[in-house]
């Protein structure tokens, strides 16, 4: 078993951040680390309202982490946000150790999880997009050489050679993709008008606990970031009504915009359901962050005016603070038992609720209940007749 590489993270606090918020996200970067294989072994943050064009964090930062990196024998240092192509540079020149930003690690990610050929083509495309404007950095030791005579050297050639590659290979992967795009297109039109519901939600929420429950299917489910990259579709009868139930790929905070045009077909199945089933894990401390990061997604894919249904997920690991009698500060979420959680979503905008755990299989009859009734109305209207 390979010796898991130790890693640094990095991330900076902006004034219109809270100390609890900016926590939680270097919590998400904590958990994607491992989710690649890493262990995060130290955390270094610093306030700061704009990331230093050079250098990310100030200088005395760096080489605070630099001292760190040298006395206990660093592997990698993370980033919480994308790092420009001169930003990695001046960093790697200054720990002299391997340099990830948070781009660079999701899409490691994808690319470990990626099972099929498509989720690989989907992925190798979105690399090599994050790979193209960073080309110079790959050849820094090119900068050794001094001007004059011996110093027009095969670098910059070898750099444009290198990038019209690249180029190559991403016009390739893309007329591929787009063959497969066709090919799932038909499929989906070959699903006729049967009803079509999507699971959607932040990553690790468990949809795939979900659709495995509902569909009595086997899809890979466990509790790591993107477990899930390829589309699963399952049919599924309640009541002796058919419909179509679609797994797709988790959302995240700063989803790369490489992955959201590589993953096209599988975003399609978002924007063609007939029904989203957005899926919250209720026990998470920032969920209703997580939503509104969802639905952000969702108005990016012009799927927002859908017919939505929140399920609230693993209701089993939710817990709370019981306030003191003589306590009469202000409830904050800590405080808020689940029951009234309920009452002031179930009051919201009238959109349907559904509190679950897939897990502990709690409230799923309720939750097939819900589907079926809304899955019934579009039936009917499709199959006025019957």
């Amino acid at each position: 078993m390979n010796t898991p590489e130790k890693a640094v993270l990095v991330g900076i606090i902006t004034s219109a951040q809270k100390d609890a918020e900016a926590k939680e996200y270097l919590k998400e970067l904590a958990f994607l680390t491992e989710t690649a294989g890493g262990e995060p072994v130290k955390i270094f943050t610093q306030r700061i309202d704009v990331p230093n064009p050079a250098s990310f964090v100030g200088t005395g930062k760096l080489l605070e982490i630099k001292d760190y990196v040298k006395e206990n024998e660093i592997d990698l240092v993370i980033f919480d946000d994308d790092l420009s192509p001169s930003q990695m540079r001046n960093i790697e020149k200054t720990l002299e150790c391997k340099i990830l930003d948070r781009t660079n690690l999701i899409l490691d990610i994808f690319a470990k999880r990626a099972q099929t050929s498509y989720a690989k083509t989907q992925v190798e495309l979105a690399q090599y997009q994050y790979l193209l404007p960073r080309l110079t950095r790959m050849w820094t030791h090119l900068e050794r050489q001094q001007g004059g005579i011996g110093s027009r050297g095969p670098g910059e050639s070898e750099i444009e050679t290198d990038r019209r590659i690249i180029r190559d290979k991403i016009a390739k992967l893309k007329e591929q993709l787009k063959k497969i795009d066709q090919q799932m297109a038909i499929q989906r039109k070959n699903r006729g008008n049967i009803t079509r519901v999507a699971l959607v939600g932040y990553t690790n929420v468990g949809k795939s606990t979900v659709m495995n429950l509902m569909s009595k299917s086997d899809v890979f489910a466990e509790d790591k970031l993107f477990a899930t990259l390829d589309t699963t579709v399952r049919k599924v009868v309640i009541n002796n009504l058919p419909f179509l139930l679609t797994d797709t790929v988790g959302f995240i905070r700063k989803l790369p915009h490489h992955l959201v045009e590589s993953f096209k077909s599988t975003l399609d199945e978002v924007r063609e359901a007939d029904i989203l089933a957005h899926i919250v894990d209720i026990s998470h401390p920032s969920f209703e962050e997580q939503i509104e990061i969802v639905n952000k997604t969702l108005y990016d894919l012009k799927a927002q005016d859908k017919p939505t249904m929140l399920i609230f997920n693993k209701i089993d690991r939710y817990q709370y603070i019981e306030k003191d009698e003589d306590d009469l500060s202000p409830k904050t979420e800590e405080n808020i038992s689940l029951e009234e959680l309920q009452q002031t979503w179930m009051a919201c905008n009238n959109q349907l609720n559904v509190f679950i755990s897939a897990k502990e299989n709690i409230n799923i009859e309720q939750l097939q209940n819900i589907l079926f009734q809304e899955v019934k109305k579009i039936h009917s209207r499709r199959y006025p007749f019957e």
